[in-house]
């Protein structure tokens, strides 16, 4: 629940921050130079960039959050006992002792999107975050074109 929170929060800051920089970039536009009119569609092609990364990561996260909640209702969701540093992170050889064996699982079921979903929580363990997400956007594509 945490998590959710700070994503909200940082998601509304980011809106108020587009909205004021768009403001400024509709004012540069209003002063009707050459000048300005450049740097006001310079200044207003920031937030629209940034709308559309919030809105594919908000996707993102509410999808692979479904996926989430179904794995756990049919108890599949895999289980967080990986040993821990001192610190609380996650001991690398567990994670990848884990790893290894999330990788093979998905390679024998390469069409199973629950095993893609458990290899991106293990590339995440590995602290590989790229791969993790990609591992999650291939199982959201399989898990919605098996519907």
């Amino acid at each position: 629940m945490r998590a959710k929170i700070t994503y909200l929060i940082t998601a509304a800051v980011l809106v108020v921050y587009f909205v004021l920089v768009g403001s400024r970039g509709v004012m540069l536009l209003q002063q009707g130079t050459l000048l300005t009119v450049t740097f006001g569609i310079a200044v207003l092609i920031l937030p629209v960039i940034g709308i559309w990364f919030l809105w594919k990561n908000t996707q993102f996260v509410t999808r692979a959050n479904r996926l989430a909640a179904e794995l756990e209702a049919e108890g599949g969701l895999p289980v967080d006992d990986l040993a821990r540093t001192p610190s609380g992170r996650i001991d690398r050889d567990a994670a990848d002792e884990v790893f290894a064996r999330r990788r093979a699982e998905a390679e024998d079921s390469p069409d199973d999107w629950r095993c893609w979903f458990r290899l991106a929580v293990a590339y995440h363990d590995a602290r590989d975050t790229p791969r993790a997400r990609h591992a999650m956007q291939r199982a959201i594509r399989l898990r919605e074109s098996a519907r």
